[in-house]
């Protein structure tokens, strides 16, 4: 059994914080990540944690409103106080400016140009551009609209963007390729084309093409995604070598590691 720390614990790490509330949080947060409700047995083994210690942190979370009990199972859940804050914290998240103050720094950790784009009404729009050291040719720059399933950053709001949004723009592009199918080189021009698309993209978690839209260009892209795993926004970056954009990459990981750091949904394989 793990051994019990007084809960008057402060100090001691490198974030001087308080020892006893961020045991408590640890908690917290571990309800947080499951499905439904817990009880103070697993709770204590899953936090490694003596059982009187998580049953003292839990009366202070239902006194709170940040956890409730059910009255048969006498397991644990998230309470009311735990959903408004869980609203509150939506309410005030920016999807484009806060992703926006780091782009610099994922440039500096791939040495590529970098975009982020959200969804307008002619379809995904470029907004924030910050360029790499290396110059890239392109005519591309703020406000230029993608096409959905030529370029990466438009197929990641295919894959991951409520379908009702873009079902406009697709049928639009689907009737163009048709009369080119060429045009959209890996892609079947039919839905079910389409649908096996978003289906490749959602199981890596991120969108690559090999200069289709732009020549002498590869690129990769992943979402930004909300609390209902639908992308606010997409990280792009730029670059010619076509090492960028291979399975296991490091700069794809960089990517995907700042596209979780900004989303609430998880994005691409966690390992």
């Amino acid at each position: 059994m793990a051994k019990d720390k007084t809960d008057n614990e402060t100090g001691g790490g490198t974030g001087g914080g308080i020892q006893s509330l961020d045991a408590a949080l640890r908690v917290l947060m571990f309800m947080a990540s499951r499905p439904g409700p817990l009880s103070l047995s697993e709770l204590a083994r899953e936090v490694d944690m003596p059982p009187s210690k998580v049953h003292r942190y839990l009366a202070s979370f239902l006194h709170a409103g940040l956890a409730e009990q059910g009255g048969r199972s006498g397991k644990y859940d998230l309470g009311a106080g735990s959903i408004r804050l869980g609203l509150a914290a939506i309410g005030r998240h920016d999807f484009v400016n806060k992703p926006s103050a780091h782009l610099e720094e994922l440039r500096d950790a791939t040495g590529l140009t970098v975009l982020l784009s959200v969804w307008g009404g002619g379809g995904a729009t470029v907004v924030r551009w910050e360029r790499a050291a290396s110059p890239i040719v392109t005519s591309m720059g703020l406000g230029t609209t993608l096409p959905l399933l030529n370029s990466s950053t438009g197929r990641i709001f295919l894959a991951y963007a409520p379908q009702a949004t873009v079902q406009a723009r697709l049928a639009e592009e689907l009737a163009q390729a048709a009369q080119n199918p060429a045009v959209l080189g890996d892609v079947e021009p039919t839905r079910s084309g389409v649908d096996a698309l978003i289906e490749r993209v959602r199981g890596m978690g991120y969108a690559t093409v090999y200069g289709d839209y732009i020549p002498g260009l590869v690129v990769v892209a992943a979402p930004i995604l909300d609390w209902q795993g639908e992308a606010q926004a997409a990280i792009t970056l730029i670059g010619t070598n076509p090492k960028v954009v291979q399975d296991g990459s490091d700069e794809i990981g960089h990517l995907l590691d700042f596209c979780r750091a900004h989303s609430f949904a998880s994005v691409g394989s966690e390992g």
